[in-house]
């Protein structure tokens, strides 16, 4: 069993940026591959990143965050990251982050998740 809890949304005018955490418990956290994902007001949830087990392997959305949000973990503090810079008003979303036991860094599968936090991004 994981918790997830995320933080570190805000309020920031674009340009700007935010780095999100995602702090989870139990004690195999290492061995799961972590995602991030977002949902805007009306539109359905979308896959932002993941990232493997240990690290080194990474997979971004084509959505546009490529090369803007990096995703990282520290698996010693059982945390995800999701670094954001250049933000848009079009990234203002809940940031929701998930998990599952697997080997495969996609954008689907995941099955536990956190309560969200929000981002907004005033222009």
């Amino acid at each position: 069993q994981v918790q997830l809890v995320e933080s570190g949304g805000g309020l920031v005018q674009a340009g700007g940026s935010l780095r999100l955490s995602c702090a989870a418990s139990g004690r195999t956290f290492s061995t799961y591959v972590m995602g991030w994902f977002r949902q805007a007001p009306g539109k359905e949830r979308e896959f932002v990143a993941a990232i493997s087990w240990s690290g080194g392997v990474t997979y971004y959305a084509d959505s546009g965050v490529r090369g803007r949000f990096t995703i990282s973990r520290d698996n010693a503090e059982k945390t995800v990251y999701l670094q954001m810079n250049s933000l848009k008003p079009e990234d203002t979303a809940v940031y929701y982050c998930a998990a599952k036991r697997s080997t495969a860094v996609t954008m689907t599968g995941y099955y536990y998740w956190g309560q969200g936090t929000q981002v907004t991004v005033s222009s």
